[in-house]
């Protein structure tokens, strides 16, 4: 199995088109297993594994108590390896092909009000570089929805303002044209005059103090600093601000396919969480000012 592996991981990078992270994943998942494998006496031929090895690994992983999430990620990993070695010809029989995905309870993703939007922008100081080059990227991930590594990502040529549009790379290196509000272009004209004088070594837009260009972790600190004061949400991170414009786009009646398309997604399924969450919120508001809503009905 370790000398079909690479050959798996150039499909995926070659043909598929998948990003470096996810590229990363794969690999872990499987090298987990084959050294599952070795630890239980398993034959390691690629054509020996068999359903009941697979299950037997599934069981393994339940009893060493991780979650049925991460679980759900190494099962797809296995499917679509083993559906690749079926293909190549190097099983006649797919053993994954009936591998069950285990149950899951899907959270409603959280998500911030509009009033404590309005305060999170207010607190960077827009009069220092440092401070415009923050409420930019606040802006950014609440007006865009866009994930955090499209935005450490973006270029200062991806921005036309002509058209108010930013370009971004998304998962899979595949790129979308996404519109900002006039806010958002205010404030990108603003910062393209600064960032003219700094940062001269890098063609990223956006840069740290040392005007060194960000990486994840630089934003990830720099969106918690500003979240902190104004809401209790536990995860105060770029992804709360993603699910807000997706919440807030879908309250004000947008169209579930265009917010799809804001964000990059695939499938329509994985957008549909949000009108969960609208409804979700609808029916608290309902319970909280109809005066009938905490009542017991009456028997007609």
């Amino acid at each position: 199995m370790r000398n079909f592996l690479p050959k798996f991981l150039r499909y995926l990078q070659v043909e598929r088109n998948y990003s470096g992270h996810t590229l990363i994943a794969y690999q872990t998942d499987l090298d987990q297993f084959i050294s599952w494998l070795e630890t239980e006496n398993h034959s390691l031929h690629i054509h020996e594994v068999t359903l009941s090895d697979l299950r037997g690994y599934l069981a393994s992983l339940f009893s060493s108590g991780l979650s049925r999430k991460s679980i759900s990620r190494k099962v797809a990993s296995l499917r679509a390896f083993f559906r690749y070695a079926r293909r190549s010809g190097s099983v006649s029989v797919n053993p994954a092909v009936s591998l069950s995905f285990p149950k899951t309870s899907r959270n409603l993703p959280e998500f911030l009000s509009e009033e404590t939007i309005t305060r999170l922008m207010a607190q960077p100081d827009v009069t220092h570089w440092m401070g415009l080059r923050d409420r930019l990227v606040l802006e950014l991930f609440y007006s865009t929805g866009i994930r955090l590594s499209e935005l450490t990502n973006l270029k200062i040529s991806d921005y036309e303002p002509a058209h108010q549009t930013i370009r971004v790379w998304g998962k899979g290196s595949k790129n979308r044209i996404v519109p900002v509000g006039t806010s958002c272009a205010h404030l990108l004209s603003e910062w393209m005059v600064s960032r003219q004088s700094i940062g001269s070594g890098t063609d990223r837009m956006f840069v740290t103090d040392k005007e060194q260009p960000v990486n994840p972790g630089f934003i990830q600190r720099l969106v918690k600093k500003y979240l902190l004061p104004v809401t209790e949400v536990k995860k105060k991170s770029p992804h709360l601000l993603r699910h807000t414009f997706a919440t807030h786009m879908i309250d004000h009646g947008a169209d579930l396919r265009a917010v799809k398309d804001f964000l990059g997604h695939e499938s329509l399924s994985t957008t549909q969480i949000y009108t969960h969450v609208s409804v979700e919120r609808l029916k608290s508001v309902y319970k909280q000012a109809h005066p009938t809503a905490t009542h017991d009905k009456e028997t007609l």
